[in-house]
């Protein structure tokens, strides 16, 4: 069998049970089984593949048909032009949250400045944040021990781990010192919307990461009073919402003594995020 023919079985198999992206999905997960890149099996379409390698592709290809994410199966996401290691214990990096760091990036080009990052995951944020802004340092905490342990092996892989620690604490826990900025990306989705969740979300990644409580606000409400004890004067906190929450969450902020100052919209122009300083 040529690889052109094992791309067009796994692309029919993911087509017949659904999957979206038959055809991208079947020519990553080949990628993968050959231990090469993707524009390169598709310039060598006429070569022949083992039956070692069929085999190892149908498993593959098994598990993505189950809406099994491609992330997981990989074990991989890319994130901020960088391969970052994920596991069904963290959230898959998502584009839009790229949009966020990159304004992050542009308002403190070339400053020192130290970040705290709530709800780390895989530590992408933070992570990515720093590769940009090297005079700086940074703290990520999570409530799950295990994507912290992701975290810190993503720390190592892009050599950032002499600038970015994480620790297995939750919000409460964290008071003895002072950030320039807190990122979060904490869980904003109703609990009664999750079962509505596509099934590679809602099968595959952690409830934990994506339940925000009976009105999806849990979480943001502890973030932002919490943010008041250990933000610097005059500090910045980054918060990425959900669809439709930016009044409720922009009056939270107000009534904490947050002042908005940058909004960062989605490809689909929704607020996705809110940047406000707190003033007093």
């Amino acid at each position: 069998m040529q690889i052109l023919e094992l791309i067009k079985y796994g692309s029919q198999k993911l087509k017949n049970n659904n999957i979206a992206t038959f055809m991208l999905d079947s020519e990553i997960l080949l990628a993968k089984i050959l231990n090469k890149k993707r524009e390169e099996i598709l310039s060598n379409l006429d070569k022949k593949v083992t039956l070692k390698t069929i085999r190892d592709f149908n498993k593959l290809i098994i598990r993505r048909s189950l809406n099994e994410p491609v992330a997981y199966i990989l074990k991989e996401k890319e994130f901020w032009s960088k391969n970052f290691f994920v596991d069904r214990n963290t959230l898959i990096p998502r584009p839009e949250t790229e949009l966020i760091v990159e304004k992050i990036v542009n308002i403190f080009k070339n400053k020192n400045i130290r970040i705290l990052d709530m709800g780390t995951g895989t530590g992408c944020i933070l992570l990515s944040v720093l590769s940009e802004l090297k005079n700086s340092k940074g703290i990520g905490i999570d409530i799950s021990q295990k994507a912290i342990k992701i975290a810190v092996k993503n720390s190592i892989r892009h050599k950032l781990n002499n600038r970015a620690k994480f620790y297995n604490k939750s919000l409460n826990e964290f008071c003895d010192y002072k950030f320039d900025i807190i990122v979060s990306n904490p869980p904003y989705i109703r609990k009664v919307d999750i079962k509505n969740l596509h099934d590679d979300i809602k099968k595959f990644e952690p409830k934990l990461a994506l339940d925000g409580g009976n009105d999806g606000l849990d979480v943001i409400k502890k973030v932002i009073y919490k943010s008041k004890s250990i933000l610097k004067f005059k500090g910045m906190l980054a918060i990425e919402i959900g669809n439709e929450q930016y009044k409720i969450v922009s009056k939270l902020l107000k009534k904490n003594n947050f002042i908005i100052k940058f909004l960062v919209k989605d490809y689909k122009e929704n607020i996705r995020c809110i940047l406000s300083t707190l003033e007093s």
